[in-house]
Formats: structure tokens, C-alpha cells, sequence
């Protein structure tokens, strides 16, 4: 079934959550520009524009509103790299349809972060960046943190491997496989790992590692990874570059047309984000301070970044605006079911659930 072009109109999003932003954004983004320029982040004046325009500042500053303005500082740092590098090597790049040259790549940048002595491209303006990123993140985290944000920064790449080798062999991946592919490479793991280095709250292991946060934590990536899909929907058309979202999938596999998929894409996403609320709501009670700030955070995030995409350049097309008219939001979800889909990759979120 086709894709053809159509008018792309989002519906209200179900997320009852307020929304909040760093009080100091604008000169936590003044100083991330300087560092971007200090560092040559960029090829040229049109890439040091394309990267600004992600407002990558704003989008964590969404996400950590109470943080520590130093450390939000670090993870925009990471976030304006992040959106720069999935840009240039992952989505439209050269390797963006040769998996065995992306993951080698992946592999020299991975262990960049991992042992910053390791680095033996100075010129390379993403390692070099990232580079400062491992030696500042060593300085102002613990090394808890560090580990957790290293081992996400890892997943992240691995869900993008599996999408470059989808893309390579001219795979539209099953919406199982798809669901799974998309809690890693929409880069949801290293951005919440980001969430305890912005706030300066390490949480106790035995909470963040227990399933139930565990669900609470992947719930809430993948309803951000979702909503960007829907976002970004249009302008992947438009630059012939949907092959892999959840409307595609829903296409293909499902046999809907645009509008049906969207319907049922909204459906799902709102099934997701309800069991994180349910989730969130279920372990606020006994949470530590440091997992009551975690689990704040996630919620803060679903909710900022449906409001970053908003008004982003990133997700607008050359003749239309991020979207028509603000969609507004929604108290109740468009698929009120409580129970779990019938998807292998995410339904055992809801076995978590007490009650």
C-alpha cells in the first residue's frame, strides 16, 4: 500500500501531565552555542545552523526543570551532539545503508565515551565533541551515573544498528520488531540516564534496576519515541525518509491506509503512556527522594517533549510549520483498554502492575 503524501493533522495528546522548563534555558543554551562553536561541532555554516535549530537546550531543559543548572548544562551538551551525530551518521549519512561500516563507526564512538584516552581522531568534530562530553561527565556524576549513562549510550547505538540494517536489506520491521527497535534507537536510554546527572540524584540500585521501574522507565521512552515518530511523520515524507516509523509499519503490515495507521498509532501510544502513569503512580508512594525526582522527570519529559516538537524547526517542512495548529491535549486516552496489547516486546510492562 502506498504512502502517498496527505495532510498530516496530529489529535489532541493524552498526557495530563503540567508542563515545566528550566529556569535558567536561555543561558544554559547561550553557553551550549559557545561550546558548539568553541568545539566546531559542525562541517560547515549550514550544518552549525541545522544543529541550533534542534533547540536541544530547551528540549532537556523540558525534561529536568529543577535540575542543577551545571549538569543540565552537560546533558544539553549531549543532547545538541546527539540530534548533530544521529543527523550526519545515522539517518542521511553515508553509512546510513551500510551496516557493517555504521557499526564499526558505532564501535570507535562508543569507546570514546567509554575510556576517553582512547581518542585517535581529534579531527573528527562528533568524537572530539564527544570526547569533552566522557571527560566533563566524569567530573560532575558519579561514577554510578557514568556507568548508566555509558551502558545507554551503548543501546542506543545498537537500536540504531538494527534500524541501518533494516534500511540496508529493505526491511519494514514487524510492529513487535519495530517497537523494540524504536525503545533504542529513538535515543531514549542515554536521555533518561541523562535525567539522575542533570537532577545530581543517583538512584539507589536496588530501585532503578527493579522491573517495575525498569517498565516505568521504558514505558515512558517509548511513548516519547512515538510522539516523535507522529512529529516527524510529515517532514520524512516530504524528504522521502519513512521508511521506518509507526505509521509506516502500521501500513505494511497492517494494511492501513495513512489515516487508519495514525488512528491506531494514537491508540497504542496512549496505551503506553497510561501504563506509565499507572506505573508511576504505584511506586511515587514508597520511592526514595532520589526515585521520586527520577520518576518526576520521566513524567516532565513525556510532557516536554511533546511541547519542544511543537515549535522545533527540526520537525517542520519547507512550507508548513512542526505542525498546522497546536493539537492541544487530551485528560483521558484515546484507547482507554487497561490491559496489555498483544506485543511480546512490551506487554510484560503491564505484568508489573498491583492491583
Amino acid at each position: 500500500m502506498t504512502t502517498a503524501r496527505t495532510k498530516f493533522a496530529l489529535p489532541p495528546f493524552y498526557c495530563p501531565v503540567d508542563p515545566a522548563v528550566h529556569p535558567e534555558v536561555d543561558a544554559i543554551e547561550k553557553r551550549a552555542i559557545a561550546w558548539i562553536d568553541e568545539l566546531e561541532m559542525y562541517e560547515d555554516s549550514k550544518r552549525r545552523r541545522h544543529v541550533l535549530k534542534t533547540n536541544s537546550a530547551e528540549f532537556i531543559s523540558r525534561f529536568s526543570p529543577e535540575g542543577t543548572a551545571e549538569n543540565v548544562l552537560l546533558a544539553a551538551k549531549w543532547v545538541y551532539w546527539g540530534f548533530a551525530f544521529d543527523d550526519v551518521r545515522c539517518d542521511d549519512g553515508p553509512l546510513s545503508e551500510h551496516p557493517d561500516a555504521f557499526v564499526e563507526m558505532a564501535g570507535r564512538v562508543q569507546r570514546v565515551l567509554e575510556a576517553p584516552q582512547s581518542l585517535d581522531a581529534p579531527e573528527d568534530p562528533y568524537l572530539r565533541a564527544l570526547h569533552d562530553i566522557g571527560s566533563s561527565l566524569r567530573r560532575q556524576a558519579t561514577p554510578t551515573q557514568v556507568r548508566r549513562f555509558i551502558d545507554a549510550h551503548r543501546a542506543w547505538l545498537h537500536g540504531v544498528a538494527w534500524q541501518v540494517g533494516n534500511q540496508a536489506r529493505g526491511i519494514m520491521p514487524s510492529l513487535n520488531d519495530y517497537l523494540a527497535m524504536r525503545l533504542g534507537s529513538c535515543g531514549g536510554f542515554p536521555t533518561m540516564a541523562l535525567l539522575e546527572i542533570a537532577n545530581a540524584a543517583e538512584v539507589p540500585a536496588d530501585e532503578m534496576d527493579h522491573p517495575a521501574v525498569r517498565a516505568a522507565s521504558e514505558s515512558a521512552i517509548l511513548t516519547a519515541g512515538l510522539d516523535n515518530d507522529l512529529h516527524s511523520y510529515r517532514r520524512e515524507q516530504q524528504h522521502r525518509h519513512a521508511d521506518q516509523n509507526i505509521i509506516s509499519v502500521l501500513v505494511r503490515h497492517e494494511d492501513h491506509s495513512i489515516d487508519t495507521a495514525l488512528i491506531e498509532a494514537v491508540r497504542l501510544r496512549d496505551r503506553i503512556m497510561h501504563v506509565h502513569l499507572r506505573l508511576s503512580e504505584q511506586l511515587l508512594p514508597g520511592a526514595s527522594p532520589q526515585l521520586r525526582t527520577y520518576l518526576t522527570s520521566l513524567r516532565a519529559g513525556i510532557r516536554g517533549n511533546i511541547d519542544w516538537a511543537l515549535r522545533v524547526p527540526r520537525y517542520s517542512t519547507d512550507h508548513e510549520p512542526a505542525v498546522d495548529a497546536h493539537p492541544g491535549f487530551s485528560e483521558t486516552p484515546a484507547d482507554p483498554d487497561p490491559t496489555a496489547p498483544p506485543i511480546p516486546a512490551i506487554k510484560w510492562w503491564w505484568d508489573e502492575l498491583h492491583g
